[in-house]
Parts: C-alpha cells; structure tokens; sequence
C-alpha cells in the first residue's frame, strides 16, 4: 500500500518538475534582458530607455545609458537605479 503511494508521489514530482523546467518566470525574462536595451514606462507617465545592467526582486532597476522622454522632452541620464514601485511595466526593445 504505502509502496503504491510513494510510486504515485514520484509521479506527480516528476511532472511537476518538467512543468517547472517549460515555464518562464517574469524574473527570467528580465535576466535575458540584460546587457541589452530596455523601454521602462513610469507611474508619473514618463518612459525611460536604457542598457539594463541589474535587478532585484523589488524591480529595482540598474540603467547605463538612461535616457526619459516625458513630454516629447528627452533628457540623457547616464548611469541612474530606478525604483520598482515607480515602475508600469519593463520591455526589452
């Protein structure tokens, strides 16, 4: 009884392992971003790109390169660290 169990339990560990190992995690696609340009859009309506350097769980992000555009106004920042909660949405470009 308790070998039929186990035998069962392998079972489902193996399938969800090969479920895991298929899904792509948000965090992984930001992982292959680096080292290549991203388009940040912002709470306060402004959109930053730049070469994404690092990042943490909370969003945060690393820029080098940093330009904003707010208002068809675009300013180069360089090297700056974007705060997660400001942060709609990431995407590679």
């Amino acid at each position: 009884m308790y070998a039929d169990i186990f035998k069962y339990l392998d079972i489902i560990s193996v399938i969800e392992f090969k479920f895991v190992d298929f899904m792509t995690r948000p965090l992984d696609v930001l992982d292959k971003a680096k080292e290549k340009r991203v388009i940040i859009r912002l709470k306060n309506g402004a959109e930053m790109t730049g070469v994404l350097q690092a990042f943490d769980l909370h969003l945060n992000l690393w820029l080098e390169g940093a330009e904003e555009t707010k208002d068809d106004k675009k300013v180069k920042l360089g090297s700056i660290l974007v705060r997660g909660d400001t942060i709609i949405f990431v995407s590679p470009e």
